[in-house]
Formats: structure tokens, C-alpha cells, sequence
């Protein structure tokens, strides 16, 4: 009796008939949550989420379903792949969220271990400048002084300046020719003014 009930329903609800898609929904939506509460650790704003698009999807593909059993057999195989497929999306999406953590966390590394060598490199080759040379360059670009005023403040000509910061620079950039991409991609060439 049962099983004809489900068919005359089905046939209703084929035909458009809201008041036979109602009792549908009336009759399975609540054990259809209960259902899907246990794929969603029963978090029942999703278990509906989920019982509620079973329902649309059965709505507008009402006209062209092929329901072999029931309706009710049809509407658990909905939910029941529904959850399934989330449980899936959720799976892939910590392995995607946990590989980019990796890898961040591995071009961090990478960025700390060349930040520490370049500035290695770069403290041997202060060290390598002749001493007025790299204390005219430490004035210029740590100290932030115009040439006018190391001029000044060392009582010799601006051109000296000048020549001094040319061969500071030249001097710099060949022991540092290995690290310049990485100086570009970090962002410190604006320190040498290449």
C-alpha cells in the first residue's frame, strides 16, 4: 500500500503538484537531518543544508527522474552521496590548506637561511671596502646623509664623495654578483641603489 502511496506521489510530483511535494518534504525531512547529522560531526545547519538541496535537486528534476524503488530510497541515496561528496571536499581541502602551510613555511625557511647568508656576504664585503670608502658609503646609505653633508662632515670636496660612493658601489657589486636576484627578490637592492 505503501509502495503505491510512493508511486501516486511520485507521479503527482512529476506532474508539478506542490501539495504531494509537501508531503514528501513533511514526511522525510526531519529523519533525512538526523540522517545527515552523522556525516556532519551534527552540525544540523549543515545536515539541513544538505537535506534541503536533496529536496530542490528531486523538485526541478522532478520531470525527468528515474526512481526505481522509492522515494524515500532515492532521497537517502541523494543525502547519503551529498555528505559523502563533503566529507570528500573537506579531505581535500586540509591536505590542499596543510601542503601550502608546508611550503610556506619551507620558502620561510629558505628566505631566513639566504636573509642570514646575504647578510654575511654583505658585512664581508663592508669589511673588504678600503676604510674611508666604507665609512663615506655607511654615511650615504645607513646614516642617510646627502653627499654635501659628508662633504662637510669629513671637510673634503663633494667629487672625492662622489668617487668614493662610485667605487664603493662597484666594489660591492662585484662581491655581491651571486646574490643579486636574491637581493631583487627580497627587496634590498634599493639599499645599494644599483
Amino acid at each position: 500500500m505503501e509502495h503505491h502511496n510512493e508511486n501516486t506521489q511520485l507521479e503527482a510530483i512529476r506532474q508539478g503538484d506542490a501539495s504531494a511535494f509537501d508531503a514528501v518534504f513533511r514526511t522525510y525531512y526531519e529523519s533525512l537531518c538526523h540522517y545527515a547529522a552523522k556525516f556532519t560531526e551534527a552540525d544540523l545547519d549543515e545536515a539541513e543544508d544538505v537535506v534541503q538541496q536533496a529536496f530542490v535537486k528531486l523538485w526541478e528534476r522532478r520531470t525527468e527522474l528515474e526512481i526505481t524503488h522509492s522515494i524515500k530510497a532515492y532521497l537517502y541515496k541523494t543525502v547519503h552521496n551529498a555528505c559523502l561528496n563533503r566529507i570528500r571536499h573537506l579531505q581535500t581541502k586540509s591536505k590542499y590548506q596543510q601542503f601550502n602551510a608546508g611550503q610556506l613555511d619551507k620558502q620561510h625557511s629558505y628566505q631566513d637561511q639566504t636573509s642570514t647568508e646575504l647578510q654575511e656576504k654583505f658585512q664581508h664585503a663592508m669589511e673588504s671596502l678600503p676604510p674611508q670608502c666604507r665609512h663615506i658609503f655607511e654615511l650615504s646609505r645607513f646614516e642617510s646623509l646627502k653627499y654635501r653633508e659628508i662633504a662637510d662632515q669629513l671637510e673634503i670636496s663633494i667629487k672625492t664623495v662622489e668617487t668614493q660612493m662610485g667605487k664603493a658601489l662597484k666594489l660591492l657589486r662585484v662581491q655581491l654578483a651571486d646574490y643579486l636576484i636574491t637581493i631583487l627578490a627580497i627587496g634590498i637592492f634599493t639599499l645599494f641603489h644599483f
